[in-house]
C-alpha cells in the first residue's frame, strides 16, 4: 500500500507537516501541494496548535521542488492554472496566523527554496543546499526572484537566478537565509523546540505581526503572480521547458516517469 505523500502529526502545541516522497526527493505535484494546503489550514484553525513545522522525509531533500513528471506536459493554459495553485499555497504561507519553522533536513531547490523562504525561521544542517536552479531546466523564474529580492537585494538575486547555482549551508547562513545550523540528527528536535517557544508567545501579537509582514509586501506579491502567469504561459507554450527537462534528466541517467 502506497504511503500518503504528506504526513501530519502534533507534538505538544506544534503541528508538523512532513513531505513524504523521499524516493522522488519529496518533489511535489498538485495532489501533494493540495494536501499541504489542507494541512496548513487545519493547523491554523486548531486551538491546540500554536505553531507549525514543515520538514521532509529521508536524508537527501527537504524537497527538490516541482516534480518534472507533472510539469513536463504543461501547456500555456495548464501553466496559468499551476501559478494560481502556487498563489493559493504561497498566499496561505504568507497569511497563516501562526508562525512557521522550516526544518531543513536536506536540499531545498526551486519552488521548495521559495517555500522555505516563506517560513519564518529556518533550521538546517551543514549538508543542506539551497537555490533557484530553474534556468537549468528551462523554467522561467518569476516568483523566486521576488522572494529572494525581499531578503537578499537585487544583485544577489540576479546572480542566483541566472546562474541557477545551489548555495552551500555556510553561504546560506552567512547571508541570513538560515537562522540555525545544528547536527543533522537534531534538525527536527531543535525545530520543534523553537516552534514550541513561538507557540507560547502572545497569539494576537503573533498574528498581527505576521499579518503586517504580509501586508508590507502584498502589492509585490500580487504583481509577481500576474507576471508569473504571463511568463509561464509564454514559456510553456513555446515547448522549451519540456525540451530542457528531458535533456537535464538524460544527462543524469534518469527518466521523467
Amino acid at each position: 500500500m502506497a504511503q500518503a505523500p504528506v504526513l501530519t502529526s502534533v507534538h505538544g502545541h506544534v503541528g508538523v507537516i512532513t513531505l513524504n516522497k523521499p524516493r522522488k526527493l519529496n518533489a511535489w505535484d498538485r495532489e501533494m501541494r493540495d494536501l499541504i494546503v489542507t494541512s496548513l489550514r487545519d493547523f491554523d484553525a486548531s486551538a491546540d496548535v500554536g505553531a507549525v513545522v514543515m520538514t521532509g522525509a529521508g536524508e537527501r531533500a527537504f524537497s527538490a521542488g516541482q516534480d518534472f513528471a507533472e510539469a513536463h506536459n504543461f501547456d500555456a493554459q495548464r501553466a496559468e492554472e499551476w501559478i494560481r495553485e502556487w498563489e493559493t499555497f504561497y498566499g496561505l504561507l504568507r497569511r497563516l496566523s501562526k508562525p512557521i519553522v522550516m526544518a531543513l533536513n536536506g536540499t531545498a531547490a526551486g519552488s521548495a527554496f521559495q517555500v522555505a523562504l516563506l517560513g519564518d525561521i529556518r533550521i538546517g544542517h551543514l549538508e543542506v543546499r539551497m537555490g533557484q536552479p530553474e534556468i537549468n531546466t528551462g523554467i522561467a523564474s518569476i516568483t523566486g526572484p521576488w522572494i529572494m529580492k525581499e531578503m537578499l537585494g537585487m544583485s544577489r538575486t540576479i546572480e542566483l537566478t541566472l546562474t541557477g547555482r545551489m548555495m552551500e549551508m555556510e553561504e546560506c547562513q552567512r547571508i541570513g537565509l538560515v537562522h540555525e545550523v545544528v547536527p543533522r540528527a537534531e534538525v527536527l528536535s531543535r525545530s520543534l523546540a523553537v516552534a514550541e517557544s513561538l507557540a507560547a508567545k502572545a497569539p494576537l501579537a503573533m498574528r498581527l505581526d505576521r499579518k503586517w509582514f504580509a501586508d508590507m509586501t502584498e502589492t509585490g506579491f500580487r504583481q509577481t503572480i500576474e507576471a508569473a502567469i504571463e511568463s509561464h504561459r509564454q514559456s510553456y507554450g513555446s515547448g522549451e521547458p519540456a525540451r530542457q527537462m528531458e535533456a537535464f534528466m538524460a544527462k543524469r541517467g534518469h527518466s521523467l516517469a
